[in-house]
């Protein structure tokens, strides 16, 4: 099957998606710098293992965005799939900071690139690069 490139819509999406995977990374870079030094702070009572695993947890879920992202760039049909799942789990976290938390300005950040890529993805140029890649199983082309 030859890949179509896909359309820079597709591709911004791409960008936004390993912005938010370098966004993580940096969060676990600055968990493993608290979790190494002497005084972890008064946070309650998380341990410096707790911390570590915190990091790793992150981590991996941080390079799993960072892999859909350069996906999308690469015009990789199966990034989308991960990519719209983690933008709606971002809304979510919006939508909670908005809410309980009360931080209007956190709900923003997280919100406004979710919906950049999510519109990126189900525009009419998105869709259309996406059905290219399904054919029917009955169809002459293969």
């Amino acid at each position: 099957m030859s890949a179509t490139p896909a359309p820079r819509a597709v591709r911004f999406a791409g960008v936004v998606t390993v912005v938010q995977a370098v966004a993580g990374l940096t969060f676990v870079a600055a968990l493993l710098v608290r979790a190494a030094q002497a005084d972890m702070g008064s946070v309650g009572s998380l341990t410096r293992g707790s911390t570590y695993g915190e990091a790793g947890y992150f981590g991996l879920i941080s390079l799993g965005v960072l892999a859909a992202g350069v996906g999308l760039l690469r015009s990789k049909h199966w990034a989308r799939t991960p990519v719209l799942l983690l933008q709606l789990l971002l809304l979510g976290v919006a939508w909670f900071a908005m809410g309980p938390s009360d931080s209007p300005l956190m709900a923003f950040v997280f919100a406004v690139p979710a919906v950049f890529v999510l519109w990126c993805l189900f525009n009419r140029a998105g869709r259309e690069w996406w059905m290219s890649s399904r054919t029917a199983p009955d169809s002459n082309n293969g």
